[in-house]
């Protein structure tokens, strides 16, 4: 529940989806028939393994396509107090919070809406416990296990990393009260391929196994990247059975965000206008980097785009900017067959995982749309955000 996804996932569906031509942009779109095909994905490694599988609302949360997610996961898992009750009150099934701290306030309103909470030290759980057990919820220490496979950012992105905020040590576990523990919690991937996960669920295994047998459950966290083409669910549900029938009263959690969404939308945008500096063309978008896709300055990364190429592999090469006044608001350097004109639509893919649930609103840059495309190709908007948005939140 930490570390954001930044998008590496080789794209699966080159075609430009069946958009109408009139939308407007910059709009992000959620491709029904992409969910449900990652949501089959969730459905097997259930199915074979008997897991509980939770969305981490972190990575994505949109409450209009909760109903689509219902029947095959088991509820959300959050990362603070708002997230929970979004949770609760949209999802309305299991609700799991991490954080790395909590207020005295934050734990009193968790109770009322949370299930299970995670602490991230033995202080921390000194302290709240007797309100987590007062209000009949269920309490679980998150663990740093010494083991990361993320496979991207170096530290940055490696909730193992020296140093690290996330997860009691291995050496400071005999602090916990272990007898008043109901989940061993660890988190230690992201977008990590099969061999991150067997690999985490192994280690655990070996590792603290006089600690697993004084719990009631397991949560191996997110960062599986399960829909990522050449991840071996097989090798997962495989680890994930020896498991079960090493420790056959263990309940196990997996808490995928990025990889119950990757590749199952769009951000829509257009050009605006173009300019030329010395050699280089420039197209300005009605979208942004820095307020749009954060994580392609954060991360960094570089999105694709359908029908796109890198840098000079076809005819027409453009530098695409945003339209923010802020200098680094550069998505990147793209080719393209024919030349781009004001009024050309982009479609950038992969546009669930992290970036509308990351917007901002600086400059006053109106946010995108967030439409729906479904099975049958029909498109709904189901939220427009208007001035109003930009002018609450400054108070």
């Amino acid at each position: 529940m930490t570390s954001p996804a930044p998008h590496t996932a080789t794209l699966r569906h080159a075609a430009t989806p069946a958009l109408p031509d009139g939308i407007a942009t910059p709009a992000f779109i959620l491709d029904v028939a992409a969910l449900k095909r990652n949501l089959a994905t969730a459905a097997r490694i259930k199915a074979e393994t008997g897991v509980k599988i939770l969305l981490a609302t972190k990575a994505w949360a949109m409450p209009a396509a909760f109903p689509l997610m219902r029947d095959t996961l088991d509820g959300t898992t959050a990362s603070g107090l708002y997230e929970a009750r979004l949770g609760r009150e949209e999802f309305g099934k299991e609700v799991h919070v991490y954080a790395p701290a909590y207020t005295q306030e934050e734990v009193s309103a968790l109770t009322k809406v949370a299930d299970h909470i995670y602490f991230n030290t033995p202080s921390q759980i000194a302290r709240f416990l007797p309100s987590v057990y007062a209000a009949g919820k269920k309490a679980g220490i998150r663990v740093n296990p010494g083991f990361s496979m993320a496979t991207l950012g170096g530290d940055l992105y490696n909730p193992c990393a020296p140093g690290s905020r996330f997860g009691t040590p291995a050496d400071q576990l005999d602090a916990v009260p272990w007898d008043n523990i109901h989940t061993f919690h660890t988190h230690a991937l992201c977008e990590a391929t099969d061999q991150g996960s067997v690999g985490l669920i192994e280690h655990v295994g070996k590792k603290f196994a006089h600690y697993l047998k004084r719990v009631s459950a397991v949560n191996f966290g997110g960062g599986h990247f399960v829909n990522k083409p050449g991840y071996d669910v097989g090798r997962l549900i495989a680890a994930l059975k020896t498991f079960r029938a090493e420790f056959p009263n263990l309940e196990v959690v997996l808490e995928p965000g990025a990889g119950l969404v990757v590749d199952t939308g769009y951000l829509a945008a257009r050009v605006l206008d173009i300019m030329h500096n010395g050699p280089d063309q420039i197209a300005i978008l009605d979208t942004s980097a820095s307020t749009h896709m954060p994580d392609v300055l954060e991360v960094p990364y570089r999105p694709e785009i359908i029908g796109a190429g890198e840098a000079g592999e076809k005819e027409h090469t453009y530098i695409l900017g945003g339209k923010t006044c802020m200098t680094g608001d550069v998505i990147g350097t793209y080719s393209f067959d024919s030349p781009l004109q004001h009024g050309t639509r982009l479609i950038f893919t992969d546009m669930m995982q992290y970036s509308f649930v990351k917007t901002t609103t600086f400059n006053g840059t109106p946010l995108p749309d967030l439409a729906i495309l479904d099975e049958d190709g029909g498109f709904r908007v189901i939220k427009r955000f208007g001035y109003e948005t930009f002018r609450d939140r400054l108070g």
